[in-house]
């Protein structure tokens, strides 16, 4: 057990936080009863998440998606009301960690995927903010692009979508997790032969075509679920926390 006061001061600690420029904050967003022995982690905090959380008598949930993003309608009505009624009603915690949680050296969803597709860490794509999030690494082993695409295809239990940018084997590699299709042209200036991300946007397949990259988008979801898994699971050994992490299936 660990009270709400040490698991925050720990993890600012541990993600620094305050680095970030996010779109949202980051650290405790619903407050909730002071004493955690039983967490539950998750990618985003839908209603379903909230729902098996409390199914877990939960006193904590931690996201990588949580609320009150930038821009959003600030009223508390609709989906936002029924959400926020579930953690308020049941005294949960809801805790949300968004870049740091991306960008971070050992537990984030980024060096988590390369660990996931067998990729070797060995450098940062620099971005438009700071720290860098995106990073560059290599197969140790070269694969064509149907063959890699099989390989995250069965790591990850979803099909990318890919597009072709060379007729060379695949060596070096740039990834981001989530939303980072804007870190393609970085990823290009440094020479590498390949770049993955979750999403993909119109303007994605002529970029990565005429800068003779290929583009893998293998699902925003699938490419985040493995950061806050091994936060949770660090988090269960250090302080002897009960913990569940919570996959709430998601094509996107």
């Amino acid at each position: 057990m660990i009270t709400r006061t040490e698991l925050l001061a720990y993890l600012d600690d541990l993600l620094e936080p305050a680095k970030f420029q996010d779109y949202c904050p980051n650290g405790l967003q619903v407050e909730g009863k002071q004493q955690i022995s039983t967490l539950v982690t998750g990618v985003t905090a839908s209603q379903a998440l909230l729902d098996a959380a409390v199914a877990k008598q939960a006193d904590a949930i931690l996201v990588h998606h949580g609320y009150f993003w930038r821009g959003e309608a600030q009223s508390i009505t609709g989906i936002k009301y029924r959400r926020l009624k579930i953690v308020l009603t049941h005294d949960i915690n809801l805790l949300a960690y968004h870049l740091p949680l991306d960008a971070h050296a050992e537990l984030g969803n980024n060096v988590q995927l390369a660990r996931v597709l067998d990729i070797e860490v060995d450098g940062r794509i620099a971005g438009t903010g700071d720290p860098a999030l995106g990073l560059c690494g290599y197969l140790t082993q070269p694969q064509t692009v149907a063959d890699f695409s099989a390989h995250i295809s069965q790591r990850l239990q979803r099909e990318p979508l890919v597009v072709t940018g060379h007729q060379r084997p695949i060596r070096t590699i740039g990834w981001c997790t989530g939303a980072a299709q804007g870190y393609l042209q970085q990823a290009a200036e440094l020479g590498l032969d390949a770049f993955v991300s979750g999403e993909i946007s119109e303007q994605t397949t002529h970029l990565a075509r005429e800068l003779g990259i290929h583009y893998f988008a293998a699902g925003h979801h699938a490419t985040e679920r493995y950061g806050v898994q091994a936060l949770g699971k660090h988090l269960a050994q250090q302080f002897g926390l009960q913990h569940y992490f919570i996959d709430i299936d998601n094509p996107v």
